[in-house]
């Protein structure tokens, strides 16, 4: 802990405690030290020194001893699955271990790094200014020490910002100090994962906290049903008051993934709730308080690489949307007992085009055959044509000669849709 004595104080009683005896005396186990550079990239000038693409994460230290002075040391990450690299001037934790050497059965002292010495209890960077260094302003050398002297250090704009990037390898110089990125507000029994960019994975429950930075999501269920988030970006209009603890929110976070029990995620309103298609429509995500899974973004796009994608829905699948659904394919099938145009209510059957066609044929084919009896109907005795009849006749077979032309050549069948 760092307390009244300062950092080195704290680092003092950690070296102490914790050294070997060897033949040239004591040798601490348990190291502190200042992060000056570390390798990210093959642009580092001291890439191949250290073993090319294996050496990533290789991090170059100075040690703070009683003395409060660096002392060069090269140390390497100790987890191969799980990397947390620092930045520039971060204090990190470092121990040795004996490493085997390369192609021998004798061993070496080499060490490796865990954690981050959580100075600030800040996500976005926890460094401290090298109090021996010159490069560093006085007035933010004081910020900082009085930091580590017990006081909360509140900074909501640049005025304490010191070197955080490499200073030999300006390919990876991309690292901006951000004072609106906040730790997330824990809960009992929360296991929490904390980017540096407001990016996060919550292991946590249902907490009916008293706190004043309560969760939107404990307003059902009980303490401790179980419940998973994952974010990426606080929102945009966090404060900048980064030393305030934050939660969730669904609606306003930019990408979210929520996986419930028995939560109600009383804010997500998502784009469209017209369910108006259902005879019974489905509670609004907002309300449902059984498990389910809520992804929320600006956009969403799933691809399948090489095979389909499935949905599949015990009751049903709704799409809802304030513009239109769009469906573009080659073909498109449906298999189904009950469709419905238009309307839910709709009840006028669609009429099946090929059956259809030849009954219209076959009718036309009669009104023609009668058409032509009238055409050339006679008076009697006497043998005179019946004017008017032969005259309607005529149109009627006119009419009766462009339909049957349109029924044959297949213009009055849809083209792309079939019914069985």
């Amino acid at each position: 802990m760092i307390n009244k004595a300062g950092l080195s104080g704290a680092v003092n009683n950690l070296t102490s405690n914790n050294s070997r005896k060897g033949g040239g005396g004591s040798k601490s186990l348990w190291i502190v030290g200042r992060v000056t550079d570390i390798i990210l990239d093959e642009n580092h000038p001291l890439f191949a020194l250290y073993g090319g693409w294996n050496g990533i994460g290789t991090a170059f230290i100075g040690v703070i001893d009683k003395s409060n002075s660096d002392k060069p040391l090269v140390v390497k990450p100790l987890y191969p699955n799980f990397k947390s690299f620092p930045i520039i001037n971060e204090l990190i934790f470092c121990f040795q271990s004996p490493t085997p050497t390369l192609g021998s059965q004798t061993y070496s002292d080499q060490y490796y790094y865990i954690n981050t010495v959580n100075l600030w209890n800040a996500p976005n960077h926890n460094a401290s200014p090298n109090p021996s260094g010159t490069t560093v302003p006085t007035s933010i050398t004081q910020d900082y020490q009085s930091a580590e002297a017990g006081s909360v250090r509140r900074v909501k704009d640049g005025s304490t910002e010191i070197n955080l990037n490499s200073p030999s390898n300006p390919s990876q110089n991309t690292f901006i100090e951000k004072t609106n990125i906040h730790p997330l507000m824990p809960f009992m029994g929360d296991l929490l994962y904390e980017g540096r960019f407001g990016n996060s994975i919550r292991l946590g429950s249902t907490a009916k906290s008293k706190s004043e930075y309560k969760n939107s999501w404990s307003t059902n269920g009980k303490n401790g049903d179980p419940i998973t988030i994952i974010r990426n970006g606080q929102p945009g209009n966090s404060s900048n008051e980064g030393w305030l603890p934050i939660t969730e929110n669904l609606k306003n976070d930019l990408s979210s993934l929520y996986l419930t029990s028995y939560q109600r995620l009383s804010t997500f309103s998502v784009a469209s709730e017209n369910y108006s298609s259902y005879i019974t429509p489905p509670s609004p995500p907002s309300q449902w308080v059984e498990p389910q899974i809520a992804l929320s973004s600006n956009r969403i796009v799933l691809s399948a690489k090489t095979d389909s994608i499935l949905l599949s829905s015990q009751k049903s699948i709704g799409l809802s949307t304030n513009g239109s659904v769009n469906i573009d394919a080659v073909s498109h099938y449906i298999s189904s007992n009950d469709i419905k145009l238009g309307s839910k209510d709709a009840t006028e059957p669609v009429l099946k085009g090929d059956i259809t066609v030849d009954i219209l044929i076959q009718l036309t084919d009669s009104i023609k055959n009668l058409a032509n009896i009238l055409k050339v109907e006679k008076n009697y005795p006497g043998g005179v044509l019946q004017t008017g009849y032969n005259a309607v006749a005529g149109n009627v077979l006119l009419t009766l000669n462009d339909v049957i032309s349109q029924l044959n050549d297949g213009s009055l069948k849809s083209k792309t849709t079939k019914v069985q």
